[in-house]
């Protein structure tokens, strides 16, 4: 085995031009795969980004009437839905798959808050418990952040997001101002952001809308104070954190369970709590981009097929050259598997070659597209490896023919031939 390798390593490098243009259609078959699989996994990885965002794996828990999410604003609040009571999260912060859970108020606001002349337009105003902001994975920037005295004195206070300091106030510095919510003066004490390296990739419009319907801004006041602006028997969500990207839509479904099974409202009611499914909507993207994707793969293996015919074409050609030392060999008592071992040897050494040489112009060509593009990529050491391992078979199979022919050559009219 180890003299067929340092053969097909010597007959590879007496033919340098002829190998090269030899693996020339590996290479590009195998640069195609690796570009276009972790183009792929880049893409899946950014559209669970996207759709998940900070990668905190908080799931957001709240009431559902039918499909759609329950309207404060303009629905009437069935009757029958308690508040979430501390047994309630109890049960919920002992599943497995949670860390960490908190109750919050939730609005979407388009007018309702000001700062003098200034309104906070297509934003979401908050109102949390006291492990919100841990639960959500946020950090105080500036000022500081709600003290337990603020819940219990149920002390009209605010933080603001970055968005929501940056539009309100343009860069001047929000500590101590007052903002009107509803009408009602709330003192802003600090400004908080997630901690997070996320960055949302947008290249299209829908990518745009996807990451502007998070909000263009986030106000946060005690829970307490959500009486003094909204209801007083208005109903609580919840948020958890899973303890793992792929727990989230386990902890999400059972922590509705737990809540629904406290609500009251009838058989026929469709009113439940629902934990908003992002890893789900995330994997149906995905799916979605790697049938689209895995068409060019297939299109791409073209050129390995290509690339086989080329090597055994090549092959045959070898033969043909070597025919004298073929039937020396034979004449000497070398065996048919001899023989036909030494030319698949070389086809899978030289296709070995190809594949490896893809595999590091794929890495290039993904790397270069990323730059190019935005698109981010994920470079896999199985795809790669696997990559190499079907080329290697690509030219075993299309060696055999070269290799077969070779040991079947008759010795006598193979040394006639000059």
């Amino acid at each position: 085995m180890l003299e067929n390798i340092r053969l097909a390593f010597s007959g590879i490098w007496t033919h340098k031009l002829r190998s090269c243009l030899t693996m020339l259609g590996i290479i590009i078959g195998i640069a195609s795969i690796i570009a276009i699989s972790s183009t792929i996994m880049g893409t899946n990885e950014q559209i669970k980004q996207n759709l998940i965002g900070a990668g905190n794996n908080a799931v957001e828990i709240q009431l559902y009437q039918d499909d759609y999410l329950l309207d404060m604003d303009y629905g009437n609040i069935p009757q029958g839905i308690p508040a979430i009571s501390e047994q309630a999260m109890e049960e919920i912060l002992s599943l497995p798959e949670v860390e960490a859970a908190a109750k919050f108020y939730k609005r979407s606001i388009y007018s309702g808050i000001f700062y003098g002349q200034i309104g906070l337009s297509n934003g979401f105003l908050y109102g949390i418990d006291p492990s919100y902001l841990s639960v959500y994975g946020y950090q105080v920037q500036q000022g500081r952040g709600f003290s337990a005295e603020d819940f219990q004195g149920k002390t009209k206070v605010a933080l603001l997001d970055k968005d929501a300091a940056d539009m309100l106030f343009s860069g001047e510095n929000p500590l101590g101002a007052t903002v009107e919510i509803r009408s009602e003066p709330y003192v802003v004490v600090g400004v908080v952001a997630q901690q997070s390296d996320f960055q949302p990739v947008i290249n299209s419009i829908d990518d745009y809308y996807n990451y502007m319907n998070r909000g263009n801004g986030k106000v946060f006041i005690p829970m307490e104070t959500w009486p003094i602006i909204y209801r007083y028997d208005e109903p609580q969500s919840i948020v958890v954190r899973a303890t793992s990207t792929e727990a989230m839509s386990s902890a999400g479904q059972k922590s509705s369970e737990i809540l629904n099974s406290y609500l009251s409202l009838g058989e026929n009611s469709t009113t439940l709590y629902r934990g908003e499914n992002l890893l789900e909507q995330a994997k149906e993207l995905q799916d979605l981009s790697k049938s689209t994707n895995q068409q060019l793969i297939w299109i791409a293996s073209i050129s390995l097929l290509v690339g086989g015919i080329g090597v055994m074409n090549i092959m045959l050609v070898s033969v043909t050259e070597r025919t004298k030392e073929i039937g020396l060999k034979k004449a000497l008592g070398a065996r048919k598997s001899i023989i036909s071992g030494q030319f698949l040897t070389e086809a899978a050494v030289l296709t070995f070659l190809g594949g490896l040489l893809g595999v590091i112009t794929g890495i290039i060509l993904a790397v270069s597209i990323s730059k190019i593009s935005g698109v981010p990529i994920v470079i896999s050491v199985s795809t790669a490896l696997a990559a190499v391992a079907f080329s290697v078979v690509i030219g075993l199979i299309f060696g055999i023919v070269p290799a077969v022919k070779a040991a079947n050559l008759n010795p006598i009219e193979a040394l006639r031939r000059e």
